[in-house]
């Protein structure tokens, strides 16, 4: 019995972790300095995931725009800017969607997912083709 008992509470716990949502606010980390950048906020709209800059770290840089950016963004701030379009959520991963990297500019294809064994590190994809850069965003638990 008491075997039964704890299979069905590491059942539910496995359950659990894998419903674990990607919504809310994560804290980006530079993956070439180690430096924290700033808060993003994912949230969903019409059954997409977006991501929206809603707080940067650097003082220096609270009232920095994308000068590299192209189109509706250009010379926009940075800060209240999205930054993360477009994701469908497929299996254990959400793709489809666009990254953009506010410093230079740059609009990559993204997927993001979960650490398998932590739901508080969620793993971002920027890529174009075969080439890609991973960076390790960790949810604000407040």
């Amino acid at each position: 019995m008491k075997k039964s008992i704890f299979t069905l509470v590491v059942l539910m716990l496995a359950v659990t972790v894998n419903a674990q949502s990607i919504l809310g606010n994560w804290k980006t980390v530079d993956d070439e300095t180690g430096e924290t950048k700033s808060i993003v906020n994912l949230y969903e709209e019409n059954g997409k995931v977006y991501g929206k800059v809603v707080k940067v770290f650097n003082k220096d840089r609270q009232d920095a725009v994308c000068d590299k950016c192209e189109g509706a963004k250009k010379d926009k701030l940075i800060l209240g800017m999205t930054i993360i379009e477009g994701l469908k959520k497929k299996g254990d991963e959400y793709k489809g969607g666009t990254i953009l990297d506010p410093q230079k500019g740059k609009e990559y294809d993204c997927k993001i997912w979960l650490e398998e064994d932590n739901a508080n590190k969620l793993n971002v994809r920027g890529y174009i083709a075969f080439f890609y850069r991973t960076q390790n965003w960790y949810r604000v638990v407040e």
